[in-house]
């Protein structure tokens, strides 16, 4: 077997026989194979039970017949003991750093082109060179050894001729293979890949939440994370941050034929099962170049992990050969920028934002900064909680990022630049914008303005979820028609909807008489609701239609339910203290009492409740999950007749779900009821039970 023996001799451990031997290599095989699939191609081809029943396997074979261990064993990638430092590395091709060009503009290509050509010593009538552009990653360079195909050690670039080893960290990189894929050729005696160590955003975010569950330090950006995890002395802790790898050249090669374009050399490396990025083109010219550059700035946002610029490289080896090095710098290559991400800026202060769904949101007012392509004056400070973890006060000399479309945010303060004045952030207790009183429910970050039914800020949400289908059902009251209504002023809260004419209707843009009449007559229509339409319809926090039924038919009449404490309000079925305390908010702030009877007012009405003791019908006490279409009910009326029946409704699957019901398309939640093993039901299977209770022996899907 190939590979570095950890172990050679064992006298006591049994003998393994060459079953066993066959066996360990098919596995090995087997997983590297996999690790390729999900970790390089993001194409798993088995789920992970599967794929830990092989893992498993291998490490109890190792773990009977330790001579079978090898270096480049899947089972060696977790850490080791920690290191008391990194052993120097002495890199026998150095790592040179390539020439960046400043100029962020297609000139930059232009200039780089002309470069080459002329140190080539070609003129206008000579034919355009072949160059490939690849991205530049922002991460840390590392150097990968591998001798007869087996991974055997991975150094930092350092200062381009000494670097740190970092084997150990290495290993714990799933991307990076500890064996080369050269099954079909022998392997290089030695080949060296340069590359760049990096970390995903959506990883970064991972990371960090996980950080501060802990209570311990976030990171700053995706790259210092990076670096940082592959820089510690202990290698378990690398094990547990999610780094990924792509390679981009060649460092020393022995005994292995080179290809003749840079092109192929990736190629080979990709072969050999390596990540290499897919978005590396073959371009010709300068005019090529300005293309890439363009192309890549538009997808630079959309990309799954940070860069800085990208970097054009002379294809032919040959050519590159020519043009040699200058000041320890290659003169076929060079990195083309982007305008950068990262900028310090100075806190002029912090205003409060307040959203559509009523949140508070501290934003930093800025010193205006040049930061990924525009000057960025505000950045979002999410919550209080954030502000106080990052400790930002008025006046501090703060790191901004921005990334395309994103929401500039302060990633972190220059704690050493802080004036002596600085001031302390407190977030206020009142609505900035109408007043109201803020609320922030226990176990959350966000706080939140009380006045969901009269604060300007929340206008154009709350009447359109007043107006909304399961809600008012006010037909033909859609966005473009609130939005005009509340940007002309004529409407400050829903009860004002209802004192709009056929001639205000009609005054609005791309409004018709017949569609102002047709409005007018909705709005009449809607007057006519039922208590728990009307109370989903108010849009408290966390009441969706079934717990408004469930207020609905408990206290029997609005009065009642507006007067409720928070006790009495726990006391009803499926009431937590988080949702009572968001209630109890609701109708404790006195401008959505004064809304609630202003459109009692203008003839909002429903028909009395009969408060039941107890809930009584032959679905009494099952609660119902609905996915999917169903023969001939509207899921309105399949809850109806599930609600009338005793039953109740809720919106997604969990244990405590008695049925689920299943019409055509079901989707996700059918696949979750089956994995809880909860009981499945069609149409005619429900009509059984409401209208046939007696009988048991009900047909369910499995």
């Amino acid at each position: 077997m190939q590979g570095t023996l950890f172990s050679s001799q064992f006298s006591s451990s049994p003998i393994a026989s060459e079953d066993d031997v066959a066996r360990v290599v098919a596995l090995r095989n087997a997983i590297a194979s996999y690790d390729h699939q999900y970790y390089v191609l993001d194409a798993p081809t088995i789920s992970d039970a599967e794929y830990d029943v092989l893992y498993r396997e291998l490490q109890q074979l190792e773990a009977q017949y330790p001579e079978l261990i090898t270096s480049d064993s899947p089972t060696q990638r977790v850490g080791g003991q920690p290191l008391p430092e990194f052993p120097a590395v002495r890199h026998t091709v150095p790592m040179l750093s390539i020439r960046t060009e400043t100029d962020t503009e297609a000139s930059g290509a232009h200039t780089f082109d002309a470069r080459v050509r002329r140190e080539l010593g070609l003129t206008n009538n000579d034919p355009p060179i072949a160059y490939l552009a690849e991205l530049k990653f922002d991460g840390l360079a590392i150097s990968l050894r591998y001798e007869m195909g087996v991974f055997v050690q991975g150094a930092t670039r350092g200062d381009g001729e000494n670097g740190e080893d970092v084997t150990q960290n290495i290993r714990t990189i799933r991307a990076i293979p500890l064996r080369l894929n050269t099954r079909s050729n022998p392997p290089p005696r030695i080949i060296e890949i340069r590359g760049e160590v990096y970390m995903r955003r959506a990883d970064f975010e991972k990371l960090n939440n996980r950080q501060r569950a802990l209570g311990e330090k976030t990171f700053v950006n995706p790259r210092n994370s990076a670096a940082g995890s592959l820089r510690q002395l202990d290698s378990n802790i690398t094990a547990k941050r999610p780094l990924s790898f792509f390679a981009y050249g060649l460092g020393e090669v022995i005994d292995w034929k080179l290809p003749e374009t840079h092109a192929g050399v990736l190629d080979a490396i990709e072969h050999f099962g390596l990540p290499v990025d897919k978005h590396r083109q073959h371009v010709i010219g300068s005019e090529g170049l300005v293309a890439f550059h363009q192309k890549i700035a538009a997808l630079r946002d959309t990309l799954p992990f940070d860069i800085d610029g990208v970097v054009y490289k002379v294809d032919s080896l040959a050519l590159q050969q020519r043009l040699g090095f200058v000041t320890r710098e290659p003169r076929w290559a060079v990195a083309h920028k982007y305008p950068a991400e990262e900028q310090m800026t100075v806190v002029r202060d912090i205003d409060i934002q307040v959203g559509r769904t009523g949140r508070l949101t501290p934003v930093a007012k800025l010193e205006p900064v040049f930061v990924g392509g525009t000057t960025v004056t505000n950045a979002t400070l999410h919550n209080e909680d954030e502000v106080k973890r990052k400790d930002v006060r008025i006046g501090d000399t703060v790191i901004v990022r921005r990334a395309g479309d994103v929401i500039p945010e302060i990633v972190a303060v220059v704690t050493e630049r802080r004036p002596e004045n600085a001031r302390a952030f407190e977030m206020p207790r009142q609505c900035p914008v109408c007043g109201s009183a803020v609320t922030r429910e226990e176990g959350e970050v966000d706080i939140y303005c009380s006045g969901e039914l009269f604060c300007p800020a929340q206008r154009k949400q709350a009447l359109l979820h007043f107006a909304g289908r399961r809600a008012m059902d006010i037909e033909g009251l859609g966005d473009k028609i609130v939005e005009q209504l509340v940007d002309k002023a004529m409407v400050q809260s829903a009860a004002d909807l209802y004192r709009l004419t056929q001639n205000d209707f009609a005054s609005l843009d791309r409004m018709a008489e017949k569609s102002a009449d047709n409005l007018c007559a909705a709005l009449e229509k809607s007057k006519d609701t039922t208590l728990d339409r009307f109370i989903f319809a108010l849009g408290i926090r966390h009441v969706g239609e079934a717990t408004a039924r469930d207020l609905a038919h408990y206290f029997g009449s609005l009065e009642t339910l507006m007067a409720a404490d928070r006790i009495s309000l726990v006391a009803v079925p499926e009431i937590g203290d988080v949702m009572a305390d968001s209630i109890h908010s609701f109708f404790s702030e006195p401008r959505n009492r004064d809304v609630i009877a202003a459109l009692r007012t203008v003839g909002v009405h429903w028909p009395a409740v009969t408060v039941a003791a107890t809930i009584s019908g032959p679905l009494a006490g099952l609660t119902f999950v609905l996915t999917g279409t169903l023969p001939t009910m509207s899921r309105d009326d399949a809850t109806r007749r599930i609600v009338e029946a005793g039953g109740k409704v809720i919106g997604s699957v969990s244990k405590k779900t008695g049925y689920v019901l299943a019409g055509e398309a079901p989707g996700s939640t059918l696949t979750k009821a089956q994995a809880l093993k909860i009981p499945v039901l069609d149409e005619a299977a429900l009509l059984q039970m409401i209208e046939a209770p007696q009988k048991t022996n009900l047909q369910t899907t499995p």
